[in-house]
């Protein structure tokens, strides 16, 4: 930080009561008040030195005591000592943290050169333009100090000077950065030849007041020549700046309770960073996006803000991870620890577009399906995770899970694992309710291993279970007879088959309109089985015996129903 030392004499300034006084032998003959504190000086230091003070004494008499009122003075008292200590030779030092109210006090107390050569304010110009521009932490702290006094800053110019000389070293090529700034990434070590990365300048600009951010960012996308990567990690860094709770994954991060003046200030933050997200899709990450959505909700941003971050959420969300998924519910009337609502918003905006860009052959047929599958599993995937809280209600869960349309599961064992975990964690529930949740599930997309396993689960509705177990004996039928050289064989290959549903009814503890339901079922495979044999012997088409098993096993379920 560049320092300017002006005056040589030592500072004699003494605080009696309320009242500032200058030790000397000569009285006082000049009283300025400034809101609760005076100042006893003298005209022959400061008239001549200060055109408005000149002016204000002018119908006074030499030998009368003028006292002035400088409420208004910009600075204040502090900024008008540094003034009144100039005139009498004390020794000031001034940096950019004081500079801008030295500026603007010498500026209204009009110390000129056309008031006496070698003023205060030339001085203060000088410096400000030979020393604290050419610096990158001095111009920043220096814009900051600006935040003050807004209106006196904008007329100097010295706002628009601060900016242009940030924004002149943040499109500077890295490799000719050479001052110093402040970088703390994790994972970065600052040693002598490394190169300087791109996003040096985001973490100093954090500090600035949110207005002034966003000028400096605006001026630097302005030139054209920053990438939109490098404006969305700066806004990343900002939010985590100004918004404490942004890092939080737990619900404990917004449990504190906050005095509207601070949530008008992060509803401000989230706003106006919102508004300054480029448009380019990856140039803020689908995590970033996620959380802020979330704070958004939490601090009661505008529903112009959350519609957007959504929006902007739905484009990212294949990008996503479980960990981006898992966001706290932070409202007061939920017990549930997830906020599925923001994940089906999300999700339901990603759908729109992807139901627009293939309506309308935007994209390559394998680009879309490939997007639907991978979010897919990401929400099967969130399913399982919010599963086992307690609190979930069904009806939110089942409506997440029947969001995903049927074109996007290649397969359910995901969406049965959640199925699951449900079913363990909430036994309480219902017949009706567990039918609800297994509404959704195909037990034809189910793998082997799992159909297995769900034809064994007593947790399952029966419904399902007799379901998988019908796609479970079809599966090994068609794994069998293709093999089959010989009635005989077919026929010793349904005897184990039937023992081995007795086993499994035993097991699953039925009752006899249960068992009766199975057995009907297993006599629509029996009857398959039969014209499986029929049709290896008269070779008839695959697709009639199949079409057969089906209308007959739909037959009876529908009985059962």
């Amino acid at each position: 930080m560049k320092f300017m030392k002006i005056g040589t004499k030592p500072d004699t300034f003494f605080t009696q009561e309320s009242s500032r006084i200058l030790v000397t032998d000569t009285p006082n003959d000049l009283v300025i008040r400034i809101n609760n504190t005076t100042y006893h000086l003298h005209r022959s230091y400061l008239v001549p030195k200060c055109g408005l003070l000149r002016r204000l004494c002018t119908d006074s008499e030499e030998s009368d005591s003028v006292t002035i009122e400088l409420n208004d003075i910009p600075g204040g008292a502090d900024a008008f000592e540094l003034c009144a200590k100039f005139c009498y030779g004390i020794t000031i030092n001034l940096c950019a943290h004081n500079l801008v109210n030295a500026l603007c006090a010498s500026k209204f107390l009009r110390m000129s050169d056309s008031v006496e050569k070698g003023n205060l304010f030339p001085k203060l110009e000088s410096f400000f333009h030979s020393c604290v521009l050419q610096g990158w932490k001095d111009s920043i702290i220096t814009l900051q100090s600006t935040a003050k006094l807004p209106e006196w800053c904008e007329n100097l110019g010295i706002i628009r000077k601060c900016i242009d000389s940030i924004v002149e070293k943040i499109l500077t090529p890295t490799a000719e950065v050479s001052w110093s700034h402040t970088y703390t990434r994790p994972g970065y070590r600052k040693r002598q030849h490394h190169s300087v990365p791109r996003d040096w300048w985001t973490e100093d600009i954090s500090d600035l007041d949110l207005d002034l951010f966003r000028c400096v960012i605006t001026a630097a996308r302005s030139s054209f020549t920053l990438p939109p990567q490098l404006i969305g990690e700066a806004l990343h860094v900002y939010t985590c700046r100004w918004l404490p709770y942004f890092k939080s994954k737990s619900s404990s991060g917004f449990s504190v309770k906050e005095n509207e003046t601070t949530l008008e200030r992060h509803r401000r933050v989230v706003n106006t960073v919102v508004n300054m997200i480029p448009a380019d899709k990856g140039s803020v990450s689908e995590s970033f996006l996620l959380r802020l959505v979330s704070i958004a909700s939490y601090v009661g941003a505008s529903l112009t803000t959350k519609t957007e971050l959504i929006r902007k959420a739905g484009l990212q969300l294949e990008e996503a991870t479980l960990a981006d998924l898992l966001l706290p519910s932070r409202s007061s009337s939920h017990l549930h620890r997830y906020d599925t609502d923001l994940v089906a918003a999300v999700l339901e905006s990603f759908l729109m577009l992807w139901r627009r860009q293939s309506s309308a052959h935007l994209s390559s047929t394998s680009q879309l399906l490939h997007s639907i599958r991978k979010v897919a599993k990401l929400i099967d995937t969130y399913l399982q995770a919010v599963a086992e809280d307690v609190h979930m209600p069904v009806p939110k869960f089942v409506s997440l899970a029947e969001a995903v349309p049927d074109i996007a599961r290649e397969s359910h064992d995901r969406l049965y694992k959640a199925i699951n975990i449900y079913l363990k964690v909430h036994p309480e529930i219902s017949k009706e309710e567990k039918k609800r949740l297994c509404r959704s599930l195909d037990c034809q997309k189910l793998s082997a291993e799992v159909r297995a396993h769900a034809v064994k689960n007593e947790r399952m509705p029966l419904r399902t279970v007799v379901q998988a177990l019908f796609f479970d004996q079809e599966s090994s039928y068609k794994g069998t007879s293709g093999q089959l050289e010989s009635h005989g064989l077919v026929s010793r290959s349904k005897e184990t088959s039937t023992d081995e549903q007795h086993i499994m009814m035993h097991k699953l503890h039925l009752g006899p309109t249960e068992t009766a339901s199975i057995r009907r079922t297993n006599s629509v495979l029996e009857e398959g089985s039969k014209r499986g044999e029929d049709r290896i012997r008269s070779s008839t088409p695959k697709k009639i015996v199949r079409e057969g098993i089906g209308s007959e096993h739909k037959h009876h379920i529908s009985r059962d129903r």
